[in-house]
């Protein structure tokens, strides 16, 4: 019943920045943003824990900062330096085991994030 909802997805020019933003109403454990291109595979960009641990994807190190504001249960991503291959469906992913559900992984509807000329 926990809904996470995703935002700040649209279409940049290469070296452009956006920011995603993902809000739910509880308080989340570990978060993480993946992403998906037509014909691949869904893959892992960045995450987050509870203690501010960070892991990226080796594609976008130095470009891409995942963050969170714990008072408004939302996990951000800032992407800065886009390129091409960054096009991709952004879902936020959140592991919330506070709701006492058999299943604490939730799933954002996803964001389109577009970088082309």
């Amino acid at each position: 019943q926990v809904q996470l909802v995703e935002s700040g997805g649209g279409m940049v020019q290469p070296g452009g920045s956006l920011r995603l933003s993902c809000a739910t109403s509880v308080s989340i454990a570990v978060a993480a943003w993946h992403r998906q291109a037509p014909g691949k595979e869904r893959e892992l960009v960045a995450a987050i824990t509870s203690g501010d641990r960070t892991n990226y994807a080796d594609s976008v190190k130095g470009r891409f900062t995942i963050s969170r504001d714990n008072a408004k249960n939302t996990v951000y991503l800032q992407m800065n330096r886009l390129k091409p291959e960054d096009t991709a469906v952004y879902y936020c992913y959140a592991y919330i085991p506070s709701t006492g559900y058999a299943s604490a992984d939730y799933w954002g509807q996803g964001t389109q994030v577009t970088v082309s000329s």
